[in-house]
């Protein structure tokens, strides 16, 4: 069947994906832009599964401050040199750092989370439940929706990506690593903000209260 061109460029815009695949979804999908949009992300997935087990050795560091108060700087790996100096991966590295700026994770993923943190989330969570008035019986199967809303909140690949909040991080990367060909790992990131863990005099405190009131 034909497709419009508008068809194509809708797609387009939705999914970042090429004109040519694009075309090709909504052939596949009967013209129907919502099913070629869940094609080209399957499609996007099973890319980067194949190359799961590349090593990615290359890539580059990028630092952005917002402010001059707010700075992350990230590491994000990538198979070949080539792919680490285009414009796609350099745009990845900015937005990486961006999202760690505005939404101020903790950890890459859930697996760095030590054990005794989840632990004590989970304990939190059914005392919470159980003083709402949730049978025992119940917990269980509420507390790990209540893990996964945690770690979108504290993991960066699972945070929703502060350009398009209808895609995860994690997504996001993918869609770059099928974009490129190749395997694309985010490998850590650093944030810092201005007096983070500076523990002021009450003096000084004090002072700032009556200048903020013009005292």
């Amino acid at each position: 069947m034909s497709v419009s061109a508008k068809a194509v460029k809708e797609l387009r815009e939705i999914t970042g994906a090429g004109m040519m695949d694009c075309k090709k979804a909504l052939v596949e999908c009967e013209g129907d832009v919502e099913k070629a949009k869940e094609y080209l992300q399957k499609k996007s997935l099973a890319a980067v599964e194949k190359r799961a087990g590349k090593v990615a050795a290359e890539g580059g560091v990028f630092g952005y401050t917002h402010g001059g108060r707010i700075s992350a700087l990230v590491e994000i790996n990538c198979e070949t040199d080539f792919v680490s100096r285009g414009d796609v991966f350099q745009a990845l590295l900015k937005d990486m750092a961006m999202q760690v700026v505005a939404a101020s994770p903790q950890f890459v993923d859930a697996s760095e989370i030590p054990e005794e943190e989840t632990a004590k989330q989970m304990e939190i969570y059914r005392a919470q439940l159980i003083e709402e008035g949730k049978p025992e019986a119940m917990l269980d199967r509420i507390i790990p929706g209540k893990l996964k809303k945690w770690h979108s909140e504290i993991c960066l690949l699972d945070q929703a990506f502060i350009k398009d909040d209808k895609k995860s991080v994690s997504q996001y990367l993918a869609e770059v690593s099928s974009s490129c060909g190749e395997k694309i790992k985010m490998r850590r990131f650093v944030r810092f903000e201005l007096g983070e863990g500076i523990e002021k005099k009450e003096e000084d405190f004090a002072a700032e209260v009556a200048a903020a009131m013009n005292v």
